[in-house]
């Protein structure tokens, strides 16, 4: 392999050339690779594998452990397995509305079974004759023999290991996974002589009980044992996560850096009024957030903090509360939500909570004015549209909620001084940015930023994930409130117990509603439909009449946007 030659480190005997860093082995063209010719390059290219860096992180999705190789007598009924074997037969099956069922008979010394795919035409073309496969999946009794629907097979070829690496396999690129077993061997190999460097030292290895980079690269595609094979994953892992760690905390100083925020005066009376009328008391937890949003708005560093907690913990409470901050102090506040009808949600709430509450304003004959709030999405239009962006030019709006709306050209705020972002996953980096880029202006301040979400996210992924950003938990429900339950159904049995619990519910006066992830039937997703659910349930008993009709009015709102 012809690597570029890295400049000297100084920690090498006169002559040795250093250890390969991963930016080494991004540099070297993937053609380089014994077998790889200009056809197998692009197929790589098309799997996403340029250079030898990608393929040796091109880690197995799976393995087959030989040396506690399952066979086909040992499949039990109902219990995920993986097996080795020979394919005996393929036949293509053609069914109603020009689809298809692709039987496959599989098996080895032990015995045999079938494989079926439907809408997978595919599959004919990939599975041949006496080809070796892995395959994943549930057998299941049909007529007495024994199934695997829809199960994974990956083409693994004769390999002999003790352990052999499955790796996920395109039918685009048609890279198979003894192709990529070959290749990162002959990377390994080469890359040998000189090692893959590590940028931890020594002493933290042995802390963490981490193995050695160049050790986990080798080991996680040709591991000796499981045990091996994990403690590869573990190492490989911290390094992944301690790269997005940088990445994110190198950002968030550099947001810090080159942004000025606004000094929030926080002697003011409208947190404190608002907070007091509630008709109800503040959580423990509502108090600790409350806090800890006021003592970034205290500072001249732009607030960045992500706010979590289930529906129902008071997100929304502590949003109004740090917006009430910037309209005392002569600011504006901004809420953006990902639809329309959130948005509208969102503005009776806060318009409702905030009604009683007076803005101090020396220009009032009385000192005081009513708080304004109001509304912007795509359906304010005409005359409204254009009053209310006049005024928030102007700043005769306090608070603004909207959806994206709020970010398009034209429409410009007086100061604004904070941002709530609801569901923060629904928008991009690029449209929070925008939101937040309309603070600046004259005064070229940034304004602070609240992100909220409802989606759960353990500690650890939340300091990966959105490391560049504070992070507040509401993890303490209001009294009274009923806790949610979420109940995975994944057979035949639970799936009528679920609709019968949909029905008593309806019976007492209920709704219910039915997400599906797409509208028409996929020949590629085995996934549910909203038209074939809406149809089942229309053939079933009228105790399902509003569940119906929820699901008929959701089907045809995502049929016009």
């Amino acid at each position: 392999m012809a690597e570029p030659k890295p400049s000297s480190r100084g920690a090498e005997p006169p002559g040795a050339e250093p250890p390969l860093t991963y930016r080494d082995l991004a540099a070297i063209d993937i053609a380089k690779i014994k077998g790889v010719g200009d056809k197998r390059r692009e197929a790589l290219r098309e799997a996403g594998i340029a250079n030898v860096l990608d393929l040796l992180t091109t880690y197995p999705r799976r393995y087959v452990d030989r040396t506690n190789e399952a066979h086909v007598e040992n499949l039990v009924e109902g219990v995920e397995a993986v097996v080795l074997v020979k394919v005996r037969s393929v036949r293509r099956v053609p069914l109603r509305n020009r689809r298809s069922m692709v039987t496959v008979m599989v098996g080895d010394a032990t015995g045999s079974f079938g494989l079926t795919f439907f809408n997978q035409p595919w599959r004919e073309r990939q599975l041949k004759t006496d080809q070796e496969v892995a395959v994943f999946g549930k057998p299941e009794r049909f007529r007495g023999k024994l199934q695997m629907t829809n199960p994974l097979v990956d083409i693994v070829g004769n390999r002999t290991g003790r352990i052999v690496p499955i790796y996920p396999q395109s039918e685009k690129s048609n890279v198979t996974t003894w192709e990529l077993t070959g290749w990162v061997e002959n990377a390994l190999e080469r890359a040998a002589p000189r090692t893959i460097s590590d940028p931890l030292p020594t002493a933290l290895r042995e802390q963490l009980g981490l193995v050695s980079r160049n050790a986990a690269l080798s080991t996680i595609h040709f591991p000796d044992s499981i045990v091996d094979k994990e403690r590869a994953r573990e190492r490989l892992s911290f390094d992944e996560l301690l790269r997005v760690q940088l990445v994110l905390v190198g950002r968030k100083k550099a947001f810090e850096r080159d942004n000025t925020g606004l000094t929030h005066d926080m002697s003011g009376v409208m947190q404190k009024a608002f907070l007091q009328a509630l008709p109800f008391p503040l959580t423990g937890a509502q108090r600790r957030v409350i806090a800890e949003v006021n003592a970034d708005l205290a500072t001249p560093v732009p607030m960045h903090r992500l706010l979590q907690g289930d529906v129902g913990s008071g997100k929304t409470v502590v949003a109004v509360a740090a917006m009430l901050v910037a309209v005392q102090g002569g600011h504006q506040g901004a809420l953006m939500a990902p639809t329309e009808v959130l948005a509208e949600q969102h503005f009776a709430g806060i318009r409702s909570l905030l009604d009683e509450l007076r803005v101090p304003d020396e220009g009032n004959l009385f000192g005081e004015r009513q708080l304004r709030v109001e509304l912007l999405t795509g359906r304010v239009t005409g005359e409204r549209r254009r009053e209310v962006l006049a005024d928030l030019a102007s700043g005769g709006v306090d608070i603004v909620i909207g959806t994206h709306a709020l970010i398009q050209e034209g429409v410009e705020f007086s100061s604004l001084g904070v941002v709530v972002i609801d569901e923060q996953h629904r928008f991009g980096v690029e449209q929070r940015a925008a939101l937040r880029g309309k603070g600046a202006g004259s005064k070229h301040t940034t304004p602070d930023v609240l992100v909220m979400t409802a989606t759960p996210i353990p500690r650890t992924a939340a300091l990966t994930h959105y490391g560049d950003l504070e992070v507040s938990v509401l993890d303490e429900l209001p009294p009274g409130r009923t806790p949610i339950k979420t109940i995975a159904v994944n057979d035949d049995k639970a799936r009528s117990k679920m609709w019968a619990a949909v029905r008593e519910a309806l019976d007492a006066g209920q709704q219910a509603y039915v997400v599906c992830p797409m509208i028409a039937e996929s020949d590629k997703l085995e996934v549910a439909a909203a038209e074939e659910i809406y149809d089942q349930l229309r053939r079933a008993s009228c105790a399902t009449t509003r569940l119906v009709s929820c699901t008929a009015a959701c089907l045809r709102q995502r049929k016009t946007t």
